[in-house]
């Protein structure tokens, strides 16, 4: 039976299709920038986009079902084969695959000329498609314990479809919107529960022996459960109202929870590393939002909701995202695992655009200076993560991976 490196040297076409990472993670990259490059100034009333959406749907749309499903692609089909000990989607399959997510943008592109139904049919080929091969691929592989990961990517197709029911019926979407946040948040924590304790447990054994994270326990089990309860209250409190204080609690008590969990997996001994340390920086925006919301819900002051909602999607979103890419891309393309100069410069550039936009949503005043700086931030960091990994991305690797 063929194993994961004989099928990839097998592979003869372009190394862009040589792994799932390559066309998802640069593509991301590119989409990223051009798109807060973009939405910035049509924001404030300096540019106008032919869309079918609104400048609010559309960066929403574009960012959480258009930039983020192309991050779990790129990682889904790098890191299954590996859960599963299966052959992983290379060639045209992945071409087929990343023709539908291209195929969205493209539906977006031209949705001024597009009923609702289309718009969303052509959207949601995408998230489909992944939903079903990472199904087929887990179920196949038996590999029961990891079929979790379903759940969320459900959830975030669930989210698109309501988010274009909402649009087209209201004109804007609050509670779809509110459920594909929350979804990519509790696949981080998911995911983040297990590759963050993971890689910093491996750089401490390595270069700085001494305290540990601790191992993946019932505390853990009780952070994410108690999360999701909380997020779920989150999402369905256009419904229920502001000012409800038990969920206002609740919300405050999983931002504590969270920041403990985080606390568990010794942030303070990765400081030396980048490409560690900054998996632990994008988490904690996760506490961090869980805080601001749960004041939001208290106060009912908008300006607290928006800086957890940015604190979840440009931090812990932004980060997480960019620091699973990094480091994929230079582990499958036999780069060492340190971060270079030049990536510990887009780190803090989204980490700087993350607390701005937060600051943006705190001090209104601010938003014309403010927001520019955040978006130019942004696309530094996205725009150098693009150039500076489109040779290893679109290159051979130096070795097998």
């Amino acid at each position: 039976m063929a194993t994961t490196m004989q099928q990839l040297r097998a592979w003869r076409g372009p190394v862009f299709l040589s792994y799932g990472f390559r066309p998802f993670f640069f593509s991301a990259g590119v989409l990223a920038t051009l798109l807060i490059a973009l939405w910035t100034p049509w924001f404030l009333g300096f540019l106008v986009l032919p869309s079918a959406f609104s400048p609010v749907n559309w960066h929403v749309h574009e960012l959480l079902f258009g930039y983020v499903p192309a991050v779990i692609a790129g990682f889904l089909l790098t890191a299954v084969p590996n859960w599963t000990g299966r052959l992983p989607v290379v060639g045209w399959p992945l071409a087929g695959l990343f023709a539908l997510w291209l195929l969205a943008r493209g539906t977006v592109l031209v949705s001024p000329g597009l009923s609702p139904l289309a718009l969303a049919a052509g959207t949601l080929l995408f998230p489909f498609a992944l939903l079903g091969v990472t199904a087929r691929e887990i179920i196949a592989g038996r590999n029961w314990r990891n079929l979790k990961i379903l759940v969320p990517l459900f959830l975030i197709i669930l989210a698109q479809i309501g988010f274009h029911y909402e649009a087209a019926r209201f004109g804007r979407s609050e509670i779809a919107t509110r459920l594909g946040i929350a979804a990519t948040i509790m696949l981080i924590m998911i995911v983040g529960g297990r590759i963050v304790p993971s890689f910093t447990r491996n750089w401490i054994k390595r270069a700085n022996p001494g305290r540990e994270p601790k191992e993946f326990g019932r505390f853990d089990i009780l952070s994410m459960g108690f999360g999701g309860i909380a997020l779920a209250g989150w999402v369905i409190t256009p419904l229920i109202g502001w000012g409800i204080i038990p969920l206002g609690i609740a919300l405050l008590a999983a931002g504590c929870i969270q920041a403990i969990r985080l606390a568990r997996w010794a942030p303070d001994r990765t400081l030396a590393e980048p490409l560690v340390a900054v998996l632990h920086a994008a988490y904690a925006f996760i506490p961090i939002g869980f805080v601001l919301s749960g004041i939001a819900s208290l106060t009912g002051e908008h300006g607290w909701h928006q800086a957890a909602i940015h604190a979840w999607t440009a931090g812990a979103i932004g980060l997480m995202t960019l620091a699973v890419m990094t480091r994929a891309s230079r582990g499958h393309s036999g780069r060492p695992l340190t971060a270079p100069l030049g990536t510990t410069l887009i780190y803090l550039a989204i980490g700087l655009s993350a607390l701005t936009r937060i600051g943006v949503a705190l001090l209104p005043a601010t938003t014309m200076w403010l927001l520019p700086l955040s978006g130019l931030l942004w696309c530094l960091g996205f725009l150098g993560f693009a150039v500076l990994y489109a040779p290893i991305l679109l290159l051979p690797a130096m070795r097998a991976p």
